[in-house]
């Protein structure tokens, strides 16, 4: 039965993808197959799984990344270095239309999966490596975990206060590979729709992290200099970052042109003359001039609590946000009002779980997470293998 949603099917069923996954990239890339119907099998190793699995124990005893990474996918524990295990692997990857992997450097190829062997036997299979550095290379060989790539991009050098450089709080290098091999295999599906040709795709940690730095790569390329580290604030545009209220609570405001400055003048601090100083006449010399724009705005804030800036805000047409905790993002307003949250299955009982920003009009598929090996016997039976 193909996966439905509503009464619909969704868009992949009836497309399998064999995962050979860990971590981040590769299951983040399965698990957005998962939700829009793909059957997605993941082989994990008997008695350990995927080792992110052990990364914490948040979730009620479960890994707070496994969780979110997971879910409506089937878990069979194999031991892909034993005969029997070896050939159950390749018979997987007979009957799947996609074979996803993020081992380490040759290690596909050492089980008989490297994208040419599994073409030149069907080149209908779409093959899928997501690497670190890149297959080829002076590093193709080099472990790539996320915040080295993070520091290899510069991207941590963009990131922090003048003083202290700081990664970014999520695996951003493994969200964008894994984004990137998302959308590769949706477009290698398209087009063998179109040509009945397969694909080989391969996404490097190290060039999608490279294609998000790309703005202030050509900023540094073109001005000589790169952006500098301003914490929580713009590194190109004033004002813009976060204000504390008189009650504590911190405010971030975006201004975004000449007009916007004008009415925050008016409006929020209640100083239009403040929008003729010559040393704020434009976005450059606000930037320049930054030290002073910030106390101007910090002496006003601290003197009002935040329902009346927001109000004022409001009225001037500014963009503003809470610099929330993640704690105040799980109960956001616009969450439950556009109803974002469905309950997921695990092991240990039902937890909350975000529907995906993508929307194509019916609901997604938000099936458990698998318990290791969770479906190895009925894969087993399926492929006639018995109780062997």
């Amino acid at each position: 039965m193909h996966p439905q949603a509503n009464g619909k099917s969704l868009p992949l069923s009836g497309i399998t993808v064999l995962s050979l996954e860990h971590a981040v990239a590769a299951p983040f890339a399965t698990r957005q197959l998962a939700d829009l119907g793909a059957r997605v099998i993941k082989v994990e190793r008997p008695g350990s799984g995927d080792f992110a699995r052990q990364y914490d124990d948040s979730v009620n005893g479960e890994s707070s990344y496994f969780v979110w990474l997971n879910r409506s996918k089937e878990s069979i524990a194999l031991d892909v270095k034993s005969e029997h295990g070896h050939r159950v692997l390749h018979e997987l990857a007979d009957r799947a239309d996609v074979v996803v992997q993020n081992l380490g450097p040759g290690a596909a190829a050492r089980l008989g999966l490297a994208a040419e062997d599994i073409r030149a036997k069907d080149p209908r299979k779409i093959v899928v490596s997501v690497t670190g550095w890149g297959s080829t290379g002076p590093w193709a060989d080099r472990k790539a975990y996320d915040l080295l790539v993070q520091c290899e991009t510069g991207l941590v050098s963009l990131t922090g206060t003048p003083d202290e450089v700081a990664k970014v709080g999520v695996s951003i290098a493994d969200i964008a590979a894994g984004m990137y091999a998302f959308s590769g295999i949706l477009a290698a599906l398209y087009r063998r729709e179109i040509t009945g040709e397969g694909a080989v795709i391969e996404v490097s940690l190290f060039e999608a992290l490279a294609e998000w730095v790309g703005q202030p790569a050509h900023f540094t390329a073109g001005a000589g200099r790169q952006p500098g580290r301003f914490g929580a604030q713009h590194a190109t545009i004033a004002p813009y970052g976060p204000f504390e209220a008189a009650d504590g609570h911190t405010l971030l405001i975006a201004i975004q042109n000449e007009p916007e400055w004008a009415r925050f003048c008016t409006t929020v601090l209640g100083r239009p003359e403040v929008a003729e100083d010559p040393r704020f006449a434009s976005n450059t010399q606000r930037v320049a001039n930054r030290a002073d724009v910030n106390a101007l705005i910090s002496e006003v804030f601290s003197s009002h609590p935040t329902d009346e800036l927001e109000s004022r805000l409001t009225e001037a047409r500014i963009a503003f946000a809470g610099v929330n905790t993640v704690s105040e993002f799980l109960d956001h307003p616009v969450l439950a009002a556009r109803d974002r949250w469905r309950s997921v299955e695990t092991e240990n009982g039902p937890v909350r779980a975000l529907l995906p920003p993508l929307d194509l009009g019916t609901e997604v598929r938000m099936d458990p997470v698998p318990a290791l090996g969770a479906h190895t016997a009925a894969i087993l039976a399926e492929l006639g293998h018995g109780d062997d």
